[in-house]
């Protein structure tokens, strides 16, 4: 198996907003997700947008976990407001949680920013993908690139069937 560092690994990021996904807002995050994981040497990166609708979610976290994404980062949703339905939407979908990638992440953001602990944010492996569900803020975005690079390599290498090297 590949050190994390030369690993080769692709990226999708999904932005989950009704605003965004209707043109009516710009996405500010999707962007700032996808310029993170071409810096941290994915080989390709997708960036697609839907509704917060909970059954349009699911469709393209399964269409992406089927065809066996590395990595896949979700921005948007995870908060508390009437259509923040990311966690449900995508945590059925999961095999395993990943509860340490989540509360390093609103650990660390709490440092920041007392409203971290208002997110739902979440992760874990669907299939052979490891999806982290982040919120839509832009700031929090660029936190999270810092925050959980490059232990996200080193999940994509354990999924793979690499060992702690």
């Amino acid at each position: 198996m590949l050190p994390a560092m030369d690993l080769e690994w692709n990226g999708v990021v999904l932005t989950i907003s009704d605003r965004v996904s209707k043109g009516e807002a710009e996405d500010r995050s999707g962007p700032i997700l996808a310029e993170g994981l071409k810096a941290n040497g994915a080989g390709w990166v997708v960036q697609d947008k839907c509704s917060d609708d909970v059954a349009k979610i699911r469709t393209i976290v399964e269409h992406w976990v089927i065809r066996d994404a590395d990595l896949l980062l979700t921005t948007g949703g995870t908060g508390i407001g009437p259509r923040d339905r990311s966690p449900e939407a995508i945590r059925p979908l999961l095999d395993r949680e990943l509860p340490g990638i989540a509360e390093e992440f609103r650990r660390r953001s709490q440092l920041v920013t007392p409203n971290a602990m208002l997110s739902r944010t979440f992760a874990g492996v669907a299939g052979h993908t490891l999806i982290v569900s982040l919120p839509g803020s832009p700031n929090a975005c660029r936190d999270a690139l810092e925050f959980l690079f490059p232990t996200l390599l080193h999940g994509i290498a354990m999924i793979r069937g690499g060992d702690h090297s």
